[in-house]
């Protein structure tokens, strides 16, 4: 197995989205729910991001959930979940 120098640390969870996206609160709403700290990026606010997790994913659609090294799409409450529970967030 690969250990990498961040497993003795929590995950970082980062949700990209828009305020007019309903899908991008729902999931802000539903991590906040878990009480899950998480960074939001506007990309909106922040074009240059939105621009380079959409190069990194391939992905144009939004919320893009970052937890660790895996990207979810859209709110997918089972792999958020399962996401989360991999890496003893929940």
């Amino acid at each position: 197995m690969d250990k990498s120098t961040t497993d003795n640390k929590p995950a970082t969870v980062t949700v990209y989205g828009a305020e007019w996206c309903p899908p991008c609160h729902t999931t802000r709403a539903y991590l906040k729910s878990h009480n899950i700290d998480f960074k939001y990026v506007n990309i909106e606010e922040d074009p240059e991001a939105g621009k380079e997790i959409s190069a990194k994913t391939g992905w144009s659609a939004i919320p893009i959930t970052q937890i660790g090294d895996e990207y979810i799409l859209g709110f997918d409450k089972p792999k958020i979940d399962s996401a989360l529970q991999q890496r003893k967030l929940v």
